[in-house]
């Protein structure tokens, strides 16, 4: 069977950054081994899973460009599948009604815990066959194996061994028509014939149970690969403050999604030193045996560099894609302002983000009404009137209005005056944009526009008599 994972997560909240990177591994391994990728939403949850929560799973998916090639499969849609299958363990024997109340259980537990032992059920009703019956504590149990050990390669962990004593017979099945989670995803994995269950960590206490289920059912048991914890800069637990929200804040912080990509690939795997992985390289070279064993750790500073190398070097009108949300998001009227592709080729050596990319373009998008003290100050002086008049004459003649010409028109200015472009440069930025800084003065003034250069500069010309006095 050619290989197929699946990405299984709880619609209990957002999808955040360990989620992601456990669906972008299970992507590259069933893209690398020729296989499909599966999306199951594990939605039994009642009380917890939300429909905003499975929106924004699905929106994340779709923005990180992790295409699935079955699914959204939602486990609620599969109950009588559950049923049915833990049924025919009781018919086989293999499984058990049982009728503990919830008193009878905590007394189990405390029984267990004042004799110093762990906490587990007792088996009262292991050999008593019960049958069925109509009962609010009715519950299905599998008969796990007394003896003997769980053995399997995990492809990241290596060996792991679990003894049998240390498992109890748990709940697969509930009154309330729903199955339990290590049940369910026994049951989905063998339907949809699932190779490579790649997941992380925190589920290797699981797979023993899960493992043991499947032989009870005569299924193929899948290979595992369980992943690390990816902790914060500080190597503590992540928080929301540090990668654990919703992987969405990063689109919103401006993040390119391919740069998340190639930043998240990175937590974990490596190949040499490369740094820089498109996904088509990606899906040549991701073996998930190659992941790493041990955390891994955000950093942030590394995220911004392989953002703003995508910003350096993608096209800017697919840049321009990503950046045109953010300025509308920052209130800005798209269709009064220079085109996104031509914000992204001024920017883009100065930001890491889009979203700081957006707050630097209002100069280009709003009414310029305040202006830098001290850039009015050092600039704005009269001698620099002549050479602004002039500019302004030559911008409003010009036939073309490009980054190029107005270079041109600029230099040609200076010769007319005798003038180096240091000379009146400056006060030309300050007039366009109220301060001292801005990208090069020739895209600052293109971006602008014809008509709003001109009324700037004559702003800037009428603040000159102020200065002088």
């Amino acid at each position: 069977m050619s290989c197929r994972t699946r990405f299984a997560p709880s619609p209990t909240g957002f999808l955040h950054i360990g989620g992601a990177r456990t669906a972008l591994y299970c992507y590259l391994e069933a893209r690398q081994r020729g296989g499909k990728f599966i999306l199951r939403v594990e939605d039994t949850d009642r009380e917890r899973s939300t429909q905003a929560a499975i929106d924004a799973i699905l929106q994340a998916m779709d923005w990180l460009g992790l295409d699935y090639d079955e699914g959204p499969i939602f486990q609620t849609d599969r109950l009588d599948r559950y049923r049915e299958v833990a049924e025919q363990l009781v018919a086989a024997g293999k499984a058990y009604y049982a009728y503990e109340t919830r008193e009878e259980l905590e007394a189990m537990r405390d029984a267990a815990l004042a004799a110093k032992e762990k906490p587990r059920y007792s088996g009262a009703y292991r050999d008593r066959d019960e049958p069925y019956r109509d009962d609010p504590n009715r519950v299905i149990r599998f008969k796990n194996p007394l003896t003997g050990s769980v053995v399997f390669h995990d492809k990241i962990k290596g060996r792991i061994e679990w003894s049998n004593a240390e498992l109890d017979d748990l709940v697969i099945f509930r009154s309330d028509g729903y199955a339990t989670y290590n049940f369910a995803v026994v049951v989905d994995d063998i339907d949809m014939q699932i190779t490579d269950v790649i997941r992380g960590d925190d589920h290797v206490n699981n797979t023993p149970r899960q493992i043991n289920i499947y032989e009870a059912l005569g299924a193929p048991v899948p290979h595992f690969a369980h992943m690390p914890m990816i902790l914060d800069p500080e190597g503590a637990k992540l928080s929301k403050r540090h990668g654990a929200a919703n992987v969405m804040q990063y689109r919103d912080d401006g993040y390119l999604p391919h740069a998340l990509i190639n930043y998240l690939v990175r937590l974990g795997w490596s190949h040499g030193d490369q740094e820089i992985f498109s996904k088509d390289e990606m899906i040549c070279l991701f073996k998930i045996e190659d992941v790493n064993s041990k955390s891994s750790r955000l950093d942030p500073a590394k995220l911004g560099w392989l953002n703003q190398h995508y910003l350096k070097t993608d096209a800017p009108a697919d840049v321009a894609r990503h950046l045109r949300p953010q300025l509308e998001n920052a209130g800005y009227d798209l269709n009064h302002g220079p085109a996104p592709a031509d914000v992204v080729v001024a920017l883009r050596d100065r930001v890491q983000t889009l979203k700081d990319m957006a707050e630097r373009a209002a100069v280009w998008y709003r009414p310029l009404t305040q202006y830098d003290e001290a850039a009015v100050a050092k600039h704005l002086l009269p001698a620099v009137s002549a050479p602004l008049s002039a500019l302004r004459q030559a911008f409003a003649e010009l036939p073309d209005w490009t980054p190029e010409a107005i270079h041109a028109a600029m230099q040609a200015t200076g010769e007319k005056l005798g003038l180096g472009l240091g000379k009146f440069a400056p006060a030309l930025r300050v007039a366009i944009t109220g301060t001292q800084v801005s990208p090069s003065i020739d895209h600052t003034v293109y971006l602008a526009g014809r008509e709003q250069a001109l009324a700037r500069i004559d702003a800037a010309l009428a603040l000159i008599p102020r200065v002088e006095a």
